[in-house]
């Protein structure tokens, strides 16, 4: 049995990694790595034939884990994607966004009379994501499902995101059983709207994330006091406005919800709020789809209290019209809006109009990966450039780490433990400093653990 790190191997983004049984090849996971310069070129050069992969393993449905898909089904796989149904449903939303920023990059008008266009040429277009859809399967939690005679395969809840899971392959290799875990990312505990994170059994091999590696998240400060303190200082001491660049999938749901939980207790005077993401509203339509798998805190609202994603002085923006309104607005506001590392979106609308207003609070509830002008804003540059326009940033940047969707330090090394005493233990999914201290602790511990380069091959 051969494994191949090909993906997120000593960075966050792309996860690939390509499991080989014999002469049957699993690839996990299929993400797109946002670490290249030339990302959109550089994705589709696969370093194995896409047509010999005979199945994908998607543990959940974020870009950098699911965004090269039909990239790998347009160039010749034509195989399975076994995934749980949430992560069927959000990837699709996921990956037909990604077609049309592919198309915003490089220019709907042709600048030549020849039909040229200025920017790099999509990866995929709508037609590979509905192949892509096509080949989707959906597999329950903690369901063993049979691959085939000497493979079987069980999705564990990890929370994260709605779906996510890490996945437990058991594996007939000659007549020898061995197990092998891929942890997908994992999640936290008391996190709005998301189970905890399940155990995931004992193993022989276990492949863990990294991303929180060596940083601890706050503990002196619930989510509920930090927002209430952020919208008292942004919106009701001053008559200002809190923008939170969100990811439409996931946080933003957790955070509205957190919202209402707020207001319901008359924590704060009403606010206006502003969901403006089209994605958001599609992503919400899938939580309230598959309630029944929420947590328990939520489930327990919804009987008492009624929907969590609806709520008074919650408003949900669909058009382009009632977007520009929403700049507009002079009263204060709260405006929840993605992406949230400010790479495209309809967020880097209202940055332009608010990123030098004294009475805008910029809050941050996530992960900014180098580059990205989330990245420089929280690195304190004091101009950006922001639609073909550098402009001196004078709101107030903020950030908090309590809606973070990763579980810290102390997480992931409880999650390692979990799986007993691994034969190996591969780090990946991390920047350097994350990978070098949490394998410094897992080795303290008695962990025989490597953080694989790319392309680096392990018989095991």
């Amino acid at each position: 049995m051969k494994l191949t790190f090909w993906g997120a191997a000593q960075q966050v983004t792309g996860s690939m990694h390509l499991l080989e049984v014999g002469h049957y090849k699993i690839l996990i996971d299929c993400g797109l790595d946002y670490e290249k310069d030339t990302y959109q070129e550089e994705n589709q050069e696969f370093p194995f034939a896409p047509a010999s992969i005979n199945l994908v393993i998607l543990t959940h449905a974020h870009i950098d884990h699911s965004g090269n898909l039909p990239t790998l089904v347009r160039m010749g796989f034509n195989g399975q994607v076994l995934c749980t149904p949430p992560t069927a449903d959000l990837a699709s939303i996921l990956l037909f966004d990604s077609v049309e920023l592919f198309l915003r990059k490089q220019g709907r008008k042709p600048r030549t009379k020849r039909g040229n266009f200025s920017g790099p040429k999509p990866l995929y277009l709508h037609k590979h994501v509905m192949d892509t859809i096509d080949r989707f399967v959906t597999i329950a939690f903690n369901q063993p499902f049979k691959i085939n005679g000497d493979i079987s395969l069980t999705f564990i809840p990890v929370g994260h995101l709605l779906g996510a899971a890490a996945a437990v392959l058991i594996i007939n290799d000659n007549g020898e059983e061995k197990k092998i875990a891929f942890s997908g990312d994992i999640g936290r505990e008391n996190y709005p709207v998301l189970v905890k994170p399940e155990a995931i059994p004992e193993v022989d091999f276990f492949v863990c994330e990294s991303t929180y590696g060596g940083r601890y998240h706050t503990k002196d400060q619930t989510l509920e006091e930090r927002l209430v303190k952020e919208i008292e200082e942004a919106c009701i001491k001053s008559p200002g406005r809190l923008i939170i660049p969100a990811f439409s999938i996931g946080r933003t749901q957790s955070l509205v919800f957190a919202l209402n939980q707020i207001f319901t207790k008359k924590l704060l005077p009403p606010v206006q709020i502003f969901v403006d993401s089209p994605m958001a509203i599609h992503a919400t339509d899938v939580y309230r789809k598959h309630h029944n798998l929420v947590n328990q805190e939520a489930k327990d609202f919804y009987k008492t209290m009624g929907d969590e994603f609806e709520f008074e002085h919650l408003a949900y923006v669909q058009t382009m019209k009632e977007s520009k309104d929403v700049s507009n607005y002079y009263d204060p506001c709260i405006i929840i809006s993605s992406a949230g590392m400010l790479e495209g979106g309809r967020i880097q609308d209202h940055l332009y109009y608010n990123i030098q207003n004294y009475y805008c609070t910029i809050l941050f509830i996530g992960y900014c990966a180098k580059g990205t002008l989330g990245y420089k804003l929280l690195s304190g540059a004091p101009i950006v450039r922001i639609k073909d326009r550098e402009m001196m940033v004078y709101a107030t940047i903020r950030q908090t780490d309590l809606l973070s969707g990763h579980g810290d330090h102390d997480d992931l090394v409880k999650t390692v433990k979990q799986t007993g005493k691994p034969k190996q233990v591969f780090l990946v999914h991390g920047e350097d400093k994350s990978l070098q201290l949490l394998m410094a602790a897992l080795q303290e511990d008695g962990f025989n653990v490597v953080a694989p380069e790319r392309g680096e091959v392990f018989e095991i």
